[in-house]
C-alpha cells in the first residue's frame, strides 16, 4: 500500500488548482493599438515581472492609446511617487493586469472594457525617466513572465534587442463604424496623396475605422484635415475630412 506524507495530498491539489488557472488564461494580446512595433526592456530593480514598451516604427510613445489586452474590469489607481497615473484590469479566475504611467485616462472605475478598448494614453507620469508603457500581467497576485498571444516574451536588458507588433484590435470584427461622404472619394495604400489607389467609395459608404493617423493635408468643402483613417474592410486609408464626423481625429479611435 502506498502511504502518502502528510500534506502531500493538499500539495497536489493546490498545484492542479493552480494548472488550472493558469491553463485558463486569458489570450492577452499586446496593450497597444494593432500594426504597432515596439520594442521593450526589463529592468531588474522592478518588484513583479514586468515589462516596459517604448514604440519603434517611427510613431511616438507619448499620447500613443494603452489598449486593454483583455476583456475585464478596469480600475483607476494613481501613485504620484511611483506608477503614477494607472489603471488595472481584473480579467477574472485570479488574472490582472497593470498599466502603469499613463499619460490619462480614458475610462471610469469599474468600467467593463473589450479587449482592445483604449484605457489611457501612454505617458510618464509618476516615478518615471520617459515616456513608456509598463505593463504586467499577474496571477493571485504574483506577476507572471508575460505572455502575448500564447507566446511567452523574452526579458531583455535594454531595448531594441527584442520587438512586438500588435494585432490587437486587428481582428476581422474590429473597427470602428462610421459613414462617409462624398462621391468617388479614393481610398488609397497610405496617408499621402500620391499613394496608390486600392478602391474608391461610389456614395455615402458605411465603413469599419481601424486606426487612424496624420498624412497628407486635403481640403475639401472649406474645410482642411490631415488625420486619415484606415479602413477594415477596403484594406486602405482615406482622408478624415470623408468621415461623417465634426471631429478632426476621431474619438475612441486608436492611433495606427
Amino acid at each position: 500500500m502506498l502511504t502518502v506524507p502528510a500534506g502531500a495530498a493538499e500539495a497536489a491539489e493546490a498545484g492542479a488548482s493552480d494548472t488550472a488557472a493558469v491553463a485558463a488564461a486569458p489570450n492577452f494580446k499586446a496593450p497597444y493599438p494593432c500594426g504597432q512595433r515596439w520594442t521593450y526592456s526589463h529592468h531588474s530593480a522592478e518588484v513583479r515581472r514586468a515589462l516596459d514598451f517604448v514604440r519603434a516604427d517611427g510613431g511616438t510613445t507619448n499620447g500613443t492609446p494603452a489598449l486593454a489586452s483583455a476583456a475585464g474590469t478596469a480600475t483607476r489607481h494613481s501613485q504620484p511617487s511611483g506608477a503614477g497615473n494607472y489603471i488595472s484590469i481584473d480579467h477574472g479566475g485570479g488574472w490582472k493586469t497593470y498599466y502603469f504611467h499613463l499619460g490619462s485616462y480614458s475610462v471610469a472605475s469599474g468600467q467593463f472594457v473589450n479587449q482592445g478598448q483604449q484605457i489611457g494614453t501612454t505617458g510618464s507620469s509618476g516615478n518615471s525617466s520617459g515616456p513608456h508603457l509598463h505593463y504586467e500581467q499577474l496571477l493571485n497576485g504574483v506577476g507572471q513572465n508575460i505572455v502575448i498571444n500564447g507566446g511567452g516574451l523574452p526579458y531583455p536588458g535594454s531595448y531594441n534587442q527584442s520587438f512586438l507588433t500588435s494585432d490587437n484590435g486587428c481582428g476581422g470584427g474590429g473597427g470602428t463604424p462610421f459613414m462617409t461622404w462624398g462621391t468617388g472619394v479614393s481610398v488609397r495604400a497610405d496617408a499621402r496623396l500620391n499613394a496608390a489607389v486600392v478602391t474608391r467609395l461610389p456614395g455615402p459608404t458605411s465603413v469599419h475605422v481601424v486606426c487612424q493617423k496624420q498624412g497628407d493635408t486635403v481640403n475639401a468643402e472649406g474645410y482642411s484635415n490631415n488625420w486619415w483613417s484606415k479602413l477594415r474592410d477596403q484594406g486602405g486609408f482615406i482622408s478624415n475630412i470623408y468621415i461623417d464626423h465634426p471631429a478632426a481625429q476621431l474619438p475612441g479611435v486608436p492611433i495606427c
